[in-house]
């Protein structure tokens, strides 16, 4: 994928704009509600439209968990709405995507993350962030919140 043919495009959302204008000025960095978060920028495809488009979001590194260098993982909270993300959908039909972490541009593999690992990686980011367990609690009865790995691809 060329990093370059991604944009933020009308139907993304006025918040995230300005997020993914700060990331990519001050070289993987924001500041605001995510300052000092890590931060990376997702590269999708729609599953239907074939329009490109750019998530920002929170990672927890792989090394934070006891896995390997090459994968992070991400969170499909939505806030703690009652559907999935539209990126989460996109990311898991294509089974590919790319990411911006830092400064690099990476393509990546997505895989979901289940079970008893998935409940111990979004543990994890819970005790790390705590609005993530008020996450859970808003999603409860509706669903579980997923967890991706990326898998940066060689």
């Amino acid at each position: 994928m060329d990093s370059r043919a991604f944009v933020v495009t009308p139907r993304m959302s006025d918040w995230n704009a300005p997020i993914i204008a700060e990331f990519r000025r001050e070289g993987g960095k924001v500041g605001g509600q995510f300052e000092g978060a890590p931060v990376l920028l997702l590269h999708h495809v729609g599953r239907t439209s074939g329009a490109r488009y750019v998530a920002p979001m929170m990672y927890l590194a792989g090394t934070d968990v006891g896995t390997d260098a090459d994968t992070v993982f991400v969170f499909a909270s939505k806030g703690g709405a009652p559907t999935n993300p539209e990126w989460y959908v996109n990311a898991v039909k294509a089974g590919a995507a790319e990411i911006e972490i830092g400064t690099d541009t990476v393509p990546v593999q997505v895989t979901e993350v289940v079970g008893a690992e998935r409940d111990r990686i979004y543990a994890e980011q819970a005790r790390r962030y705590p609005g993530f367990a008020q996450y859970a609690v808003k999603a409860a009865g509706h669903r579980t919140i997923p967890v991706l790995a990326l898998h940066r691809a060689h």
